[in-house]
Parts: C-alpha cells; structure tokens; sequence
C-alpha cells in the first residue's frame, strides 16, 4: 500500500448551522476542523489507506484540537508544524441546499516552512496537493512548489485539486489560472468541480474542457457534477459516472470526501499505469468515490462525516 501524503492548510470552521447561506445573518456557529487537504487525509486514513498531513497550525488551543482530530482519526501528523501565528479559521453558513457561503481569516497555515527529510519518503508514494489557499502566497505556496519538484523527482503519484474559493480570489482569478498550471501539467490526476473546469481551461463545453486539460499534461480527469455524478476522462474514454441519490445538509467535504475515496483505492496499486488502462476499474473507483462524497453531504462537518468502509461497503 502507498503512502498518501496530502500538502496544504488545516483551520477551523466555524460553521452556521441551519442559517442560511447568507453569513451576514448567521447568528451561532459551532467549531469543526476543516481544511481540504486535512479533509482528504481524514478520507483516506477512515478508508483504511494510509495518510500522512504536512501543515501549519498555530501554537494555540484551536491548532491542539485540529492535530488532535486527525490523530484521533489515525492520520499520521509526525511532519504537521506549529506556528507563533494564530490557526487560520474559516466561517461558513449554508443554505437548506447543503450550499455554502465562507469568509477567511488567515494565520498559520501560510507559515509552513520546506522539510528537506520528506523528500526521500516520496519516493513511489502519492502526493496530493489541495491548494485553497495554497497559492495565496507566503512560506506556504513556496514550500507547497518546492514538494511539487520533490515529487516528480522521486517519481511519485501526483494528485491536484484546485478547490477554488471565489472570496479568496476576487478580482485575481488570472493569478488564480496562473498558479494552477503548472500543477495541471504535472499531476497524473486533476479533480475539479464544474466552476473549477471551466475557469481553469477556459473552455464551457466539457469535450472541450478535457481535452485542454489533457494537452496540458494530467492523464486522469475528475470533474464533479453533484447529483449528476462524476466526469471520467483520460486519453482513451469519457464517461459520466452516477452518484447516489441523497438529501444534502453540507456539503462541505463532500470533494474531499470523493478524492480521498479515491486516492485511498489508487493506493492499493503497485503500479498507477495498471489503474490507467483499466477502464472498468477506473469506473468502479469513480463510483465509490462518488458514494463516499454523496454520503458525506448527509451530515453537517467534514471529517465527522467522512464515511467508514462499513458505510461505503453496504
């Protein structure tokens, strides 16, 4: 089994439950860990894969209780950094859609400095790049490029999702397209949502939208369409993958909830070229997967709403 390494930020969220999307009239918010990346972790260590976090929280109690979640949920957190800055928290109200409205206040996830000691541990393993807010700048975005050099050097699986977050770039989105590139070039996985595609190639029509992302370089292409499913694309098939038929509450996590589901079955492959050519394989992943996200909207909170093998399973 492959080890998964996932790069990027863990915060709190301060979620408005059943207030509406507008976070102007949220009143009451309840504390959760959040952050994609960690998300993903979570995912993958509840599926039984194993994960490894490297961030930056801040030396206070909120950055105690999200390391605390993620070694309660088994996820090694041995390389995760703490910071003299305060953790990075998120406030999030939602809609009766599961649909979300954020606002960031950002600390120590962008302190996280480059540790020369994980390069060799890359080696013929995964590594995923969640990047909200990755590419914001700071010791994070550089170290954040750094690893994505490490990892093609120690021929590593490298997996991208963008998770692109309108409030954090307003008015910037061509820094936004910009930045994402090079890692769309690079990774032999992309998952985006539809709003994410469509930005970040260019292009409206789907066929279009793939194959842009193929030229560009990413073999396997996700792009998640709620309830209608899933886009599967490579070089040699596209298909629409169904999903679950649920009653949304949250749809925080269910991306990460979905490529973490995924990333966890990759992990179980000696070789990714194998899982490439397999179509039938690919669909079966894709569809689990897609289970895994459906059912993590059926909760409020991400990482307390990751599905076990045992949802998943029946």
């Amino acid at each position: 089994m492959k080890k998964v390494f996932c790069i990027g930020e863990l915060l709190i969220d301060f979620v408005a439950e059943n207030q509406g999307k507008d976070l102007s009239k949220a009143k009451e918010f309840s504390k959760k860990a959040g952050g994609a990346p960690a998300n993903v972790s979570c995912a993958i260590s509840k599926l039984g894969g194993e994960s490894l976090f490297i961030g930056c929280v801040g030396d206070d109690p909120f950055g105690t209780f999200l390391l605390r979640i993620l070694e309660n949920e088994k996820v090694d957190i041995s390389s995760a950094q703490k910071s003299d800055t305060f953790t990075t928290l998120a406030f999030v109200s939602i809609d009766a859609d599961g649909e979300r409205d954020f606002v960031f206040s950002r600390g120590a996830d962008k302190e996280l400095t480059y540790d020369s000691s994980l390069k060799s541990r890359f080696e013929n393993n995964i590594l995923h790049f969640g990047a909200a807010t990755a590419l914001l700048g700071g010791s994070l975005e550089e170290t954040y490029n750094r690893y994505l050099f490490d990892g093609i050097t120690k021929n590593a699986f490298i997996s991208f999702d963008p998770n692109y977050r309108v409030d954090l770039w307003k008015n910037k989105e061509d820094v936004f397209i910009r930045k994402c590139h090079p890692y769309i070039e690079k990774s032999h996985l992309c998952k985006f949502s539809l709003e994410e595609a469509q930005l970040l190639s260019g292009k409206d029509n789907l066929d279009e939208v793939c194959q842009v992302f193929h030229e560009m370089g990413t073999q396997i292409i996700v792009i998640t369409l709620g309830s209608e499913g899933t886009l599967l694309s490579t070089a040699n098939f596209s298909k629409t993958i169904p999903s679950i038929k649920v009653t949304p509450k949250d749809t925080t996590g269910a991306g990460d909830a979905f490529i973490g589901c995924l990333l966890q079955q990759i992990s179980q492959h000696s070789k990714f070229e194998n899982v490439l050519a397999d179509e039938k394989l690919l669909t079966n992943m894709v569809a689990r997967a897609n289970k895994a996200g459906a059912i993590t909207t059926e909760n409020f909170g991400a990482i307390e709403s990751l599905p076990t093998l045992q949802q998943l399973d029946s």
